[in-house]
């Protein structure tokens, strides 16, 4: 047996009014939040995103204590938001869809990337500090620029090259792949695209090119090097109806879907079966899910009734869970470490740290 996960502290804190008073009402998939842990753990960044701009909170992450209410539900300590701001960076022209934030290996260097509504991707690089947001380095408008109905709109960056991103357009059904500001190939999917993920350690070498995307009720896999059948690798069918909203892959190489089923499914891309089922987990349909940086035997599993747990999905055992208190407009997993992040439309943000024991 390997080392179990705990949550060591859960945390609450308002969005100030005097920033942000009312924020724009969020898709079903609640993609407006990233957050990144300082360098020494004493606090973190959330960023958060409503109507055309970002905001920036510091979350303090010291000095907890941690305790428990009925069903073993995580009840949050109630902290005060140290600093809050606007992001000065080129606005978008209309509702960021989604935000993504991610950390360039060796450099120091972060990279915010957000989405609108029609497709636009802004990418901006920041240091360590969360500083030199107003500092651009690209920009890259849609290929149709925009024309037509906005939708949810999603990105990823690739986990060996960050500056390769992919972004879905749920309406056009399309995933557009970019080399910074250069479009390398356009992915045509069959139904509305609802959450992307590179895939991980498929051991080819090849972790910028496999691209995992929820559709409907299918699972589609891409490969970005291949030509044939539009890139589409396989595509795997979940129940008739019940469309998936939350893909991700863990460090291990496998896939985690989970949708209007609220069933978690596991699957091994090696011989695309699937290798786990955690059957009605989540009371609601399920919009987010991550596997742990600690141990990718556990999942991070985010639902439409604001409930957030975490489980072991081998075992189909839930570790604990906290429940928000309004509907999720944000909801990420620090990259590399077991630090979740929520924003509620009330404008409260939950912060848990989650370590490794035993």
């Amino acid at each position: 047996m390997g080392p179990t996960l705990e949550a060591k502290s859960l945390r609450k804190a308002v969005v100030p009014s005097t920033l942000l008073e009312n924020p724009s009402p969020g898709n079903l998939q609640s993609t407006r939040l990233a957050l990144h842990v300082n360098e020494d753990s004493s606090s973190c960044w959330v960023y958060i995103a409503s109507g055309c701009n970002i905001y920036r909170l510091q979350i303090p992450l010291e000095d907890s204590w941690l305790s428990t209410g009925k069903e073993g539900l995580l009840i949050p300590e109630t902290k005060e938001v140290i600093e809050s701001l606007l992001l000065k960076r080129c606005p978008h022209r209309s509702e960021i869809q989604s935000i993504v934030l991610t950390e360039i290996e060796s450099t120091g260097y972060l990279v915010l990337a957000s989405v609108d509504a029609y497709g636009h991707l802004i990418v901006s690089k920041l240091d360590a500090s969360g500083k030199d947001a107003d500092k651009i380095t690209y920009s890259v408008l849609p290929r149709d620029f925009g024309v037509g109905e906005g939708s949810w709109s999603g990105m990823c960056f690739s986990p060996t090259q960050w500056s390769m991103a992919a972004v879905a357009r749920s309406f056009c059904k399309s995933v557009d792949v970019y080399d910074q500001d250069i479009h390398l190939r356009t992915l045509r999917t069959l139904w509305y695209p609802s959450s992307l993920s590179f895939m991980r350690n498929l051991g080819h070498g090849n972790e910028s090119s496999i691209l995992a995307v929820t559709e409907g009720c299918q699972l589609s896999v891409w490969d970005l090097r291949i030509k044939e059948n539009g890139g589409c690798l396989n595509r795997i069918c979940g129940s008739a109806g019940d469309i998936f909203y939350a893909v991700c892959s863990s460090s291990t190489g496998n896939i985690a879907v989970g949708g209007a089923d609220r069933t978690v499914t596991i699957y091994d891309p090696r011989r695309w079966s699937a290798i786990s089922r955690w059957v009605h987990c989540s009371k609601y349909e399920i919009t987010g899910l991550a596997f742990s940086s600690l141990d990718p035997d556990y999942i991070f599993v985010q639902g439409v009734d604001y409930e957030v747990f975490c489980g072991q999905w081998q075992e189909s055992s839930k570790v604990f869970s906290f429940r928000g208190d309004s509907n999720w407009l944000g909801f990420s997993k620090c990259s590399n470490r077991d630090i979740l992040g929520g924003w509620c439309d009330s404008g409260s943000i939950f912060v848990v740290d989650v370590i490794a024991k035993g």
